[in-house]
């Protein structure tokens, strides 16, 4: 109904609610005034009644006996002996007092009877104009048929009303305050449920008609706010899903932006040709997402655009052809690039305003492959502050380190000598030490693989490259997992602690400063499905996302374990110097 139609029908219904109330006001007055006329008339006839008989007193009798008594010879017109005037002035007075009056009454009655008139009329142009306006109403206000239903109901600017409503309206939903709190009353004593647990499941984002039959492949945070994009959505984790083999209708892979307001359903989803195997944030633009698929595409959706990229690469041998299951944005908010590799050893690196054609391009190959040279990337991570050196980790089990440009002393691509040898099967996850507090460990990175383990390495320097094959073994091997190792991650902000998720559907939690052997929390998550991804939020590392491969992403609390005492850096120098035999300095790679 457009806005001129609803105007009309609110002003036609304010004119006709104006015409009832006069009308019942005019009613309410004629009411009042005919009981003012009935109880006049009678106080007044009693008002002269009164005041004549308080003029002539008990005259009126005497005089009427007085003419009896009197004898007939009386003189007509003469008065008696001893008589007054009064009767004689006294008789006219009362006569024209009751003409007058019923003189008046008769004037007042024909008054009367054209006021009623005129009321009568008024009473019956109200009732045709009250009518005529409901006649006019309902015709507005008809029923509308099916057609016009599914028209309105189909109509964009309905369903995107609808959407964003019902967003709005299931945040306030979910969300935990308690709107009615009463601050008067005291707290009640006792603690919490939660009291003593250290690990506990905030929630569980899940929708039937997305993950249903798929699998978790990767996850990222919204970015931290930079003066590019000056917004922060600390709430916002976004989700890649593999195909739904069950559904054919359905795009092949999925990307979810959920909103831990919203856990009914994900804020933004994103469609894809192919499975969506990893995606990010971009860091320095809180709307764009980029994801890496199955096919060797780079797809990049918009917040504020639809289902669909706004950009993506073209199949071609120019770019990647075979999964893309790592990518990270390195550089400056000024300066950045989107770099991405492949099972076919290729490395790109994307401008993330044209993807039509990769800005550089890198294939990593090895000599020491017996079958090919190529090298099967299944992760990769660059150190922090690092935008020209990376380290992949393999399908054969190899960690490498490589170049995307000639150095002093490296060329660009793969280093030929040095081999991170220490895993027994694929490489699945890689991450390095973040750069935070007064010590740098940004020369430790952890690995972990589907031979059950997590491995902690130190790279090796930079500025003293291998000119000779050289085998470098990890300092630390964590064996406690009874299952595949999907993903380990350090946690940004404590510089001991990292976490790891695996096939059993565990989530570990180690702090290196108290324990090397074991982990510090075991947590069993869900239904015992296996858990593919593990990201920290980015905020201050209290949350952390876990990916399962039940098609759920589990968001977990650490509580305090987050918060690191201002001695752990130096706690955390005497374990590496014992697990690693020596060397317990922290130092760059540079």
């Amino acid at each position: 109904m457009s806005d001129k139609r609803r105007a009309e029908i609110e002003a036609k219904r304010a004119k006709l609610e104006a015409l009832r109330k006069a009308r019942a006001d005019r009613q309410k007055a004629d009411a009042e005034r005919r009981a003012s006329e009935t109880a006049g008339p009678s106080t007044a006839r009693r008002d002269v009644d009164d005041l004549v008989t308080s003029l002539l007193g008990t005259n009126i009798g005497r005089s009427a006996d007085s003419a009896n008594d009197s004898p007939a010879s009386s003189m007509p017109g003469t008065p008696a002996l001893g008589q007054t005037s009064s009767p004689a002035i006294a008789g006219p007075s009362a006569l024209s007092l009751s003409l007058s009056g019923r003189m008046s009454r008769q004037s007042d009655g024909a008054e009367r009877e054209a006021l009623e008139a005129e009321q009568a009329a008024r009473e019956k142009q109200l009732e045709e104009e009250s009518v005529l306006l409901d006649k006019e109403i309902e015709q507005v206000i008809r029923e509308m048929t099916e057609e016009e239903k599914m028209s309105i109901f189909t109509a964009p600017e309905f369903l995107d009303f609808v959407e964003h409503s019902t967003k709005i309206i299931q945040r306030a939903l979910n969300d935990n305050y308690d709107y009615v709190r009463d601050y008067t009353i005291g707290t009640e004593s006792g603690g919490e449920d939660t009291e003593g647990r250290r690990v506990k499941c905030v929630c569980a984002f899940y929708d039937e008609r997305y993950g249903k039959n798929r699998s978790i492949t990767d996850i990222s945070w919204s970015p931290k706010a930079c003066p590019i994009s000056p917004l922060r959505y600390p709430e916002l984790c976004c989700a890649s899903y593999n195909k739904n083999p069950a559904a054919l209708n359905e795009p092949d892979g999925i990307v979810a932006v959920w909103n831990l307001h919203l856990l009914e359903r994900p804020e933004f989803v994103f469609h894809s040709q192919s499975d969506v195997l990893s995606v990010t944030f971009s860091p320095f633009h809180s709307n764009l997402i980029f994801g890496g698929t199955y096919s060797g595409q780079i797809l990049l959706w918009d917040t504020r655009s639809k289902h669909l990229p706004v950009l993506k690469t073209p199949l071609s041998a120019a770019g990647h052809t075979h999964p893309v299951y790592a990518m990270q944005m390195v550089g400056t908010q000024n300066a950045h690039n989107l770099i991405t590799s492949s099972t076919d050893g290729m490395v790109c690196s994307w401008l993330v305003d044209m993807l039509a054609q990769p800005q550089e391009t890198l294939d990593l190959v090895h000599a020491g492959h017996n079958k090919t040279g190529e090298v099967a990337i299944t992760c990769l991570d660059f150190p922090a502050n690092e935008t020209t050196t990376f380290w992949v980790g393999t399908e054969e089990g190899n960690v490498y380190q490589a170049n995307r440009y000639d150095r002093a002393g490296a060329k660009a691509g793969l280093n030929q000598y040095d081999v991170y040898r220490g895993h027994a099967g694929p490489v699945t996850g890689l991450d390095f030490h973040p750069q935070l507090g007064p010590v740098d460990f940004g020369d430790l990175f952890l690995t972990c693989s589907v031979d059950w383990t997590v491995k902690l390495w130190r790279a090796k320097s930079l500025a003293k490259p291998s000119t000779a094959p050289a085998v470098v073994g990890p300092l630390h091997s964590f064996d406690e997992a009874d299952d595949y190792v999907y993903d380990v991650k350090w946690h940004p902000a404590h510089p001991a602690l990292f976490g790891a998720v695996d096939g059993s559907g565990r989530f570990d939690i180690w702090n290196l400063n108290i324990d090397t052997e074991v982990s510090t929390v075991t947590t069993a998550v869900g239904a015992g499905r296996a858990l593919n991804k593990l990201q920290w939020d980015r905020k201050d590392g209290r949350r952390a996302a876990l990916g399962g491969s039940d098609g759920k992403v589990y968001i977990y609390d650490i509580g305090d374990m987050a918060l690191p005492r201002e001695s752990e850096w130096t706690d955390l120098q005497r374990t590496i110097a014992g697990v690693g035999g020596g060397g317990g300095q922290g130092g760059a790679l540079g």
